[in-house]
């Protein structure tokens, strides 16, 4: 059997009002340093064998840090790990979104699953671009292996799991240097918890 745990990157600086952060490059904060510093101490009993993160600065960091703490080699970092792409609508606000792309915020709203902002992706892109590269990586047996990526890549792959519809996706909570800790057996995948923190 596998383990994988699968982080959520430390805290980000926070915008008010919020904008759609999804490609950005954004640094932790001090806040976000601290937290991953207190998983990794909840993961060095856990002997993990590896790590992988997402390319966004966020997430180096964020493994950077578990991998100076656990003793592991540099995280592979995995392109198609990152957060969903949102076009058109990055850095903006609900309000500027719905200024200058009139209905497209509503029609979201009604098609969470499959609405793509102009140049971006959909909820089902980003589910379909992350399930073959997480499922391929869960697959080695008897290892355990650390996966640092973003809230929306963490949602669809556990809905993936718990075949919750994507429409749904945002009842799965995923805070800041949070951890969902997924098993793979010959059973196939079993979600031992979600959004833990230590």
């Amino acid at each position: 059997m596998s383990t994988v745990y699968l982080i959520r990157h430390g805290e980000i600086p926070q915008a008010r009002p919020r904008r759609f952060i999804g490609r950005q490059n954004l640094p932790l904060t001090e806040n976000g340093r601290a937290q991953i510093l207190q998983l990794a101490e909840f993961l060095a009993t856990r002997a993990i064998d590896r790590v992988l993160t997402s390319p966004l600065a966020r997430c180096v960091d964020s493994a950077g840090i578990l991998c100076s703490s656990l003793q592991l080699e540099k995280a592979g970092k995995v392109p198609d790990l990152q957060e969903i792409c949102l076009g058109s609508w990055e850095g903006l606000t609900v309000d500027e979104v719905r200024n200058r792309f009139p209905g497209e915020y509503e029609a979201r709203g009604r098609d969470l699953a499959c609405f793509r902002p102009s140049g971006g992706e959909s909820f089902t892109d980003l589910q379909n671009r992350t399930w073959p590269v997480f499922s391929a990586a869960a697959g080695e047996e008897d290892q355990r292996l650390a996966i640092v990526a973003h809230t929306g890549v963490n949602r669809v792959l556990l809905c993936r799991i718990l075949e919750i519809p994507l429409a749904k996706l945002f009842l799965l909570e995923q805070h800041y240097g949070c951890v969902n800790v997924v098993h793979r057996g010959k059973a196939g995948f079993r979600v031992e918890s979600i959004n833990c923190r230590p």
